[in-house]
C-alpha cells in the first residue's frame, strides 16, 4: 500500500444519480487534484453502488454502507441522491427497515471502511406518522448499525442533525463500551460541549465546505439552515478539536465550498476545505493534508 499523503474526501457521494451525466469528468478532476475518497451509502441501493464503485475504480476509492435516518420513514425525494425515475420515487414512499443480513454482506467487503451514513435526523420529518414514531424508527436503525459496526470492527459514519443530545445519550450507553476508534461524526454542526462529549467517547469529526463560508457568528441563523451550525461556531469548534481527530470531506454533490458556493460540489473541491482547516489550526496546508491523511489511515484502515 502506498503511504504518500493524498487529499482525503472522507464523505462524498459520487455514486449518486446527481453525477450520472459528468461522473467521468468529476473523477478525472479528483485524480488530477490527488484526492482519494470514501463514497457513502444512504440506503440499500446507494450502499451497494458505493461498494461496486469502489471495486470498479480501484486504488483510492472506498465505501461506507448504511441506512440514513431520513430513509427509515417516508422521506422527501432528492433527485441528486436517488434519481428521477419511478423506482426512486417508490423507495421514498415506503422508507426502509434496516436489513442486518444485507448490510453485513456489504460491510464485510474489503473496500468497505465504515458503517453509515447512520444516526439521527430531527430536522426532516413527514406528516404520515407522529414524530415520536419516526424518531423511534431512527433510533432502532441507528442502534442496529452500531451493533454491526462493533461486529465487523469498522468505524461508524454518523449523520446527526438537531439531535445531538439523543445521539450522545445512545453512544454513551453501557451497551456500547468505549473503544479506541468508534467512528466519525460527519458535517459536524454541534456545540463545543457536544464535541467535547464525543471526543471523550473516542469520535473524530469531518468538516466540509461550510467552514469556508463567511462567518455567521454575529448573525442569527435559522434552525437547520444549510451549512450553518444551529448552535456554536465552526471556528471555535475546530480550534478546540485536536488535529488528530479531524478529517476533510465534501458531502458532494451538496454544500460546495467557496469559491464554488451554490454550485454542485465534487471531491476535487476538498482542497479548499483542507486549506481552511490549516488556517484555523495554525499549520501549513501541506501539514494539514499530511495530518488528515494519517488520521484517515488510522480511522479507516486504508
Amino acid at each position: 500500500m502506498e503511504h504518500e499523503p493524498h487529499f482525503i474526501d472522507a464523505h462524498t457521494h459520487v455514486q449518486f444519480s446527481g453525477f450520472d451525466e459528468d461522473r467521468a469528468a468529476v473523477l478525472e478532476r479528483a485524480r488530477a487534484a490527488d484526492v482519494w475518497m470514501v463514497n457513502v451509502g444512504t440506503q440499500k441501493d446507494t450502499s451497494r453502488a458505493a461498494v461496486e464503485f469502489a471495486e470498479k475504480h480501484g486504488e483510492g476509492m472506498y465505501a461506507a454502507i448504511g441506512l440514513h435516518p431520513i430513509h427509515t420513514a417516508r422521506s422527501y425525494h432528492d433527485e441528486q441522491e436517488l434519481g428521477g425515475g419511478d423506482a426512486a420515487k417508490a423507495f421514498t414512499s415506503r422508507g426502509e427497515t434496516f436489513d442486518a443480513d444485507y448490510y453485513r454482506r456489504l460491510a464485510l467487503h474489503q473496500k468497505t471502511v465504515a458503517i453509515g451514513e447512520c444516526g439521527l435526523d430531527y430536522f426532516h420529518f413527514n406528516d404520515d406518522e407522529p414524530r415520536e414514531v419516526q424518531m423511534q424508527h431512527q433510533r432502532e436503525a441507528f442502534t442496529a448499525q452500531i451493533a454491526l459496526s462493533r461486529e465487523v470492527k469498522k468505524p461508524l459514519m454518523i449523520h446527526c442533525r438537531n439531535a445531538f443530545a439523543d445521539l450522545i445519550e445512545i453512544l454513551s450507553s453501557p451497551a456500547y463500551p468505549k473503544i479506541e476508534n468508534p467512528g466519525v461524526v460527519h458535517f459536524f454542526t454541534g456545540t463545543v460541549d457536544d464535541a467535547q462529549k464525543l471526543l471523550a467517547l473516542g469520535f473524530s469529526f469531518t468538516f466540509g465546505g461550510a467552514i469556508t463560508f463567511p462567518s455567521r457568528k454575529n448573525k442569527k441563523a435559522k434552525p437547520g439552515e444549510e451549512g450553518v451550525p444551529v448552535t456554536g461556531n465552526y471556528d471555535e469548534v475546530i480550534k478546540m478539536i485536536p488535529i488528530d481527530r479531524i478529517l476533510s470531506e465534501t458531502d458532494a454533490p451538496y454544500v460546495a465550498p467557496m469559491p464554488f458556493r451554490g454550485k454542485k460540489n465534487e471531491p476535487a473541491y476538498v482542497v479548499h476545505t483542507v486549506a481552511k482547516l490549516a488556517e484555523l489550526k495554525g499549520v501549513s496546508a501541506e501539514a494539514m493534508k499530511q495530518q488528515i491523511w494519517e488520521n484517515a489511515r488510522r480511522i479507516f484502515g486504508i
